[in-house]
């Protein structure tokens, strides 16, 4: 089976960055904010890190907790080698746990830190992830100094970090099960439609999540996705009808629903994989307003090498089940 129940595994905290289009988005309360892609380093990857580091830093003083009492720390980003992850983790003596699936890194993230820890008896871990725009551009797409036009299914990554503090405490959030999700790839070779290559394996998990847990869909108050987009959500939709006769309602997107539709520059919303924890942490929850939340992290798996020979993308999507008290 992909799918496990877990045991007495919570949520205790996060803490969140967000970039300088994002604070103008629809949240309007991240814990730290940036007025610049810089944020006073000199390089946009230098940036990215320095991201990590604070909220890593801001979440351990939070909860008054020194890095000798977190027993793994968890990340993944965006960039080669999940160098931004590593560098970050560089900057403490914690062991160091990198995971990738693209933009369902932090979903992957969850559910391996969960496992980490599922077995101790009292036990932290801080599972960390974030995206940069202007980095991640320059690395799948083209420097911004280009001007090269975008199609309007193009997705605009978002700039943030979010660290999360998982631990056996009882809190008000239990991380209650997962699945974990398949490759699909159906063809679509459109690196400008994350929408359209992710859709299947969205769908998959969700499927695969549903039938073996023995649950009806309508057995969560959200189904919450990742980065779709605006477009990708409504494909979401007409696929699940047309391939397995499901009727998907109580849905959002977290990269349709970060951005106002007013900001024209982000397209067909967010994506990066800080952009599902972005809404999650900063919107969601603190809405109270749903007690059974299925989160799907939807990640494609290409880098510009294959585009570029013309192959298909292949993608990714894993599911987190959270009961909130």
């Amino acid at each position: 089976m992909a799918s496990k129940k877990l045991n007495n595994i919570y949520i205790k905290d996060a803490f969140s960055i967000a970039g300088p289009v994002e604070k103008k988005g629809a949240i309007k309360n991240y814990d730290l904010e940036m007025d610049d892609y810089y944020y006073g380093e000199k390089t946009f990857e230098q940036a990215e890190i320095k991201m990590q580091r604070e909220v890593i830093d801001n979440l351990l003083l939070k909860n008054k907790l020194m890095n000798s009492e977190i027993d793994v720390l968890v990340g993944g980003d965006l960039s080669n080698q999940i160098s931004v992850s590593c560098y970050a983790a560089s900057n403490y003596n914690i062991p160091f746990f990198g995971v990738y699936s693209a933009c369902a890194s932090f979903i992957e993230g969850l559910i391996t830190a969960s496992e980490l820890i599922e077995s101790k008896r009292k036990a932290y871990a801080i599972c960390v992830t974030s995206s940069h725009n202007l980095h991640a551009e320059k690395q799948f797409r083209f420097p911004i100094e280009y001007g090269a036009p975008k199609p309007a299914t193009t997705t605009f990554t978002a700039t943030g970090a979010v660290a999360t503090l998982l631990t056996k405490e009882p809190s008000k959030i239990k991380v209650e099960s997962y699945t974990i999700g398949k490759v699909e790839d159906m063809g679509c070779k459109d690196a400008s439609h994350m929408g359209a290559v992710m859709t299947p394996a969205a769908a998959s998990v969700l499927v695969t999540h549903l039938t073996e847990l023995k649950r009806n869909i309508d057995y969560y108050d959200l189904i919450l996705t990742g980065d779709l987009g605006c477009i990708g959500s409504k494909i979401l939709k007409e696929y699940l009808k047309r391939a397995y006769n499901l009727k998907i309602k109580r849905h959002l997107d977290s990269g349709c629903e970060l951005y106002l539709k007013s900001q024209e520059e982000t397209y067909a919303g967010a994506s990066g994989p800080v952009a599902l924890p972005l809404y999650l942490f900063n919107k969601i929850l603190k809405e109270k307003k749903y007690k059974k939340i299925l989160l799907i992290g939807t990640g494609s798996l290409h880098n510009p090498f294959f585009v570029n020979q013309k192959l298909s993308i292949p993608a990714v999507a894993h599911a987190v089940s959270l009961e909130v008290i």
